[in-house]
């Protein structure tokens, strides 16, 4: 990897506000860099987790503890325009309720003493066709499951890093997956279960197949945190419930379910407030690093601004730690100051001069 070009390069992300090309990336150094090159930097090799990995280690390792957590979670980069690709096509966004054209990336984040780091992150891939028997049209599926990127990455992270916890949305609640992170990864989660998920309330009820709804547990027992058996999974769980104001005045409620039956109900609750750690991870890697705004058309282009994004968040959360200010903050700074330059460019090119009269006149 070169790494100067790759310092160029997020250089160039943290200070764009719009689309960023190779063309517009040259124009900035008025050609010393030219637009070509960051072309071939870009299509050099496909860039993946493992680069960001052996990129980011240095710093993990600053930051590093046993109590550390693992944040897991997706998001949709939305590329209506583009072409479809084995990484660009249709995905369903529950955030809007429907399918979009875009990119699905599943990011990994290392939470430690106040600092995040990506440490892992997979570009899902539909580089498959077949024929849909309901609508007898063809689409793209991925041969490979959120869920078995999730396990992959949480594998490698454990033998990479420290951390107590792993913690996810429900996309990857299932009970396979806290089978796998409790018995092979050797680590403890924090994960929200539907109301509709089935649990026994003792050992006994879980062995004669006596189980009951999550919702329906609450209306039977007193209590906010409870010992359980979850269906699928062969030790006990703690469940707590918990509502919510949401900011339209609506309530609604969350359940929780976690391995770690040493924790309270608040530091349950604690635990999983993390996992927005992730949620400002990608606002930023779409509204800070500019994940989204690259014209590149092929996998290879694509993947490679994926993963500068990726880095750019990184040098963003060192500026943060450094200064205090807020991803937003530091960027607000950097407009500002070419807002400046741009007011005295126009000065400068004023036809009136503060003379009141043309300078042509």
């Amino acid at each position: 990897m070169n790494r100067a070009m790759l310092d160029f390069y997020t250089n160039v992300l943290l200070s764009s506000f719009s689309r960023v090309s190779a063309t517009r990336a040259g124009a900035l150094t008025d050609n010393v860099v030219s637009h070509d090159r960051v072309t071939r930097f870009l299509r050099e090799r496909q860039l993946s987790s493992r680069d960001l990995w052996f990129s980011v280690k240095h710093l993990v390792e600053w930051i590093k503890s046993p109590e550390a957590v693992l944040v897991v979670d997706d998001t949709i980069v939305a590329k209506p325009y583009m072409d479809e690709s084995p990484i660009i096509c249709w995905f369903y966004d529950h955030t809007k309720g429907h399918a979009v054209k875009g990119m699905n990336l599943l990011s990994v984040v290392y939470h430690s003493l106040g600092t995040t780091l990506p440490v892992g992150y997979e570009i899902v891939k539909k580089t498959k066709s077949v024929v849909d028997e309901k609508t007898g049209k063809e689409r793209r599926v991925s041969e490979q499951t959120k869920n078995d990127l999730f396990r992959r990455q949480v594998t490698r992270c454990a033998k990479n890093m420290p951390f107590r916890s792993v913690i996810s949305d429900v996309w990857f609640a299932s009970a396979e997956n806290m089978m796998f992170v409790r018995h092979v990864v050797k680590k403890h989660f924090v994960m929200p279960v539907k109301s509709n998920r089935k649990v026994a309330l003792s050992g006994t009820d879980k062995r004669s197949g006596k189980y009951v709804t999550v919702e329906d547990v609450f209306t039977t027992r007193t209590g906010c945190r409870l010992r359980v058996f979850l269906e699928g999974v062969d030790f006990p769980l703690i469940l707590i419930r918990r509502v919510f104001k949401n900011e339209d005045d609506s309530h609604g409620i969350l359940y929780l379910v976690t391995s770690d039956t040493t924790l309270t109900e608040d530091a349950i609750v604690d635990l999983y407030q993390k996992r927005w750690k992730v949620e400002e991870y990608h606002k930023a890697l779409k509204q800070q690093c500019a994940l989204g705004h690259s014209p590149a058309r092929t996998v290879r282009t694509q993947s490679s601004h994926v993963f500068c994004s990726l880095w750019a968040f990184v040098k963003l959360e060192l500026l943060h730690m450094s200064t205090g200010a807020s991803y937003e903050g530091i960027k607000l700074r950097i407009y500002f100051n070419a807002l400046k330059t741009s007011f005295n460019q126009v000065l400068l090119l004023d036809p009136f001069q503060w003379s009141g009269k043309p300078v042509f006149a």
